[in-house]
C-alpha cells in the first residue's frame, strides 16, 4: 500500500512536470501569456486526477485480495477445511495468507486427530466389554449349573468348579492387564529404578516358563550367555514386558517348534530377543500387532492356552519406551524375531 502510494505521488510530479513543460513551450510558441496565467488553477485537479487514476490502478490487485481472503474465510468457517486461499504476494497480506492456510491444515489435523481417538476410545470400550463378557458369562453357566446341582457326580461337579475357576482367573488376567496398562500410558508413571542384573533375572523368567512351554510342545533354545549384565530398571516392569513377550511366542508358535531367547550388549545398547516361527503375517497384520486390544486370529494358535487381552505387546512396547528403550518386530517369511532394546544407562527422570 506504500509502496503504490509512493508510486501514484511520483508518477503524478513526472506527469505534471511534462504537462508544465508542455504548456509553456506552447504559450511561448503560439505567445498565449493567458495559458500561464489560468493553467495552475487547472493544474491541481489534473495532479489529483492522476495521483487518483494511478493509485486506484496500482492497488486494484490489493483490493481484490481481501475480497478473495474475506471469500475464503467464510468457506472454511462453514467447514469446509480443504479450501486453501490462494498466495500470490510476498509481503502482508501473503503472510496473513499463509497464515490462514496454516491453521486451516492445523485445524484438519486436530479434527482427523480427535476422531482417531474417539474411534479408539469406542475400539477400547468394545474389546474391554467382548473380552470380559466371555469369561463372565462362562462363569455364570456354570455357577448356574452348580447351583441347581444340574451335574451327575463328584467328577462332574469337580470340573465345574475347576472350569469356574479357571474362567474366574483368565477374567483377572484380563482386568490385570487393562489396569497395567491404563497405569502405563498415564501421564504420571513412574519407574522403580533399581541396579538389577537382567541375566539372572531372564534366566529365572525362562527357569518359571519352561515347563509351561513343554506342557504345549515347544523346546526353549536360550543364547544369554552366563555373565552378569547389570542394568537400572524397573524390574518388575521389565519382567513383564518379557513375559508377554514369551507368552505372545508360545501362543503364536507353530506346534511343536522351538523358541529363540538371546540376550546381548552392544554399544551401550542391552538386547533380548525373541523369536518363534508362526503362520506369516499380512502386512496389515503386521502394522496391527502392537495395537491395543488386536489379536491375531488363528483358530489353532492358541490351543491349550486361553486367549488374552489384546494388551500383552502393546503393554511391552510402552514398558520399553519408559525405560528410553524399543520394542520392534522383524517379521521374515514365517519367522518372527522381537527385540527388545533398553539403554544399558537409563535417565532416572521417570
Amino acid at each position: 500500500m506504500v509502496i503504490s502510494f509512493v508510486i501514484s505521488i511520483v508518477a503524478s510530479v513526472m506527469i505534471n512536470n511534462i504537462l508544465i513543460t508542455i504548456v509553456a513551450k506552447i504559450s511561448d510558441g503560439l505567445e498565449w501569456n493567458g495559458l500561464l496565467n489560468i493553467f495552475p488553477y487547472i493544474l491541481t485537479p489534473i495532479f489529483i486526477l492522476i495521483f487518483t487514476f494511478t493509485f486506484l490502478v496500482s492497488t486494484r490487485k490489493i483490493g481484490r485480495d481481501p475480497v478473495s481472503l474475506e471469500q475464503g474465510l467464510q468457506l472454511i468457517s462453514e467447514g469446509n477445511l480443504d479450501y486453501r486461499v490462494s498466495v500470490n504476494r510476498q509481503d502482508e497480506l501473503g503472510r496473513v495468507a499463509s497464515n490462514i492456510n496454516h491453521m486451516t491444515e492445523q485445524l484438519q489435523q486436530l479434527i482427523v486427530k480427535e476422531r482417531e481417538m474417539e474411534k479408539s476410545k469406542m475400539d477400547m470400550i468394545t474389546g474391554i466389554s467382548h473380552d470380559l463378557r466371555t469369561p463372565l458369562t462362562s462363569i455364570i453357566g456354570y455357577i448356574e449349573l452348580l447351583r441347581t446341582d444340574s451335574f451327575q457326580d463328584k467328577a462332574e461337579y469337580d470340573r465345574f468348579v475347576q472350569n469356574t475357576y479357571n474362567k474366574a482367573t483368565h477374567l483377572k488376567k484380563l482386568l490385570d492387564d487393562l489396569f497395567e496398562y491404563t497405569r502405563l500410558t498415564s501421564v504420571d508413571t513412574q519407574l522403580n529404578l533399581n541396579k538389577v542384573n537382567l541375566y539372572q533375572l531372564l534366566d529365572q523368567l525362562l527357569f518359571e516358563f519352561e515347563p509351561l512351554a513343554q506342557e504345549n510342545g515347544i523346546h526353549i533354545e536360550k543364547e544369554i550367555g552366563d555373565a552378569p549384565i547389570m542394568a537400572c530398571v524397573d524390574s518388575d516392569k521389565i519382567a513383564r514386558a518379557i513375559d508377554n513377550l514369551l507368552m505372545n511366542a508360545l501362543k503364536y508358535s507353530l506346534k511343536p517348534g522351538t523358541i529363540y531367547i538371546r540376550m546381548n550388549i552392544r554399544h551401550e545398547q542391552i538386547r533380548v530377543e525373541v523369536e518363534n516361527i508362526g503362520t506369516p503375517l499380512t502386512l496389515e497384520q503386521k502394522d496391527k500387532l502392537f495395537d491395543r486390544f488386536y489379536k491375531v486370529d488363528y483358530s489353532r494358535s492358541s490351543e491349550g492356552i486361553q486367549s488374552g487381552s489384546g494388551l500383552g505387546l502393546s503393554i511391552a512396547r510402552n514398558i520399553a519406551e519408559l525405560h528410553q528403550g524399543t520394542l520392534t518386530l522383524h517379521h521374515t517369511d514365517n519367522v518372527f524375531t522381537f527385540q527388545l532394546s533398553l539403554p544399558a544407562h537409563i535417565n532416572s527422570k521417570h
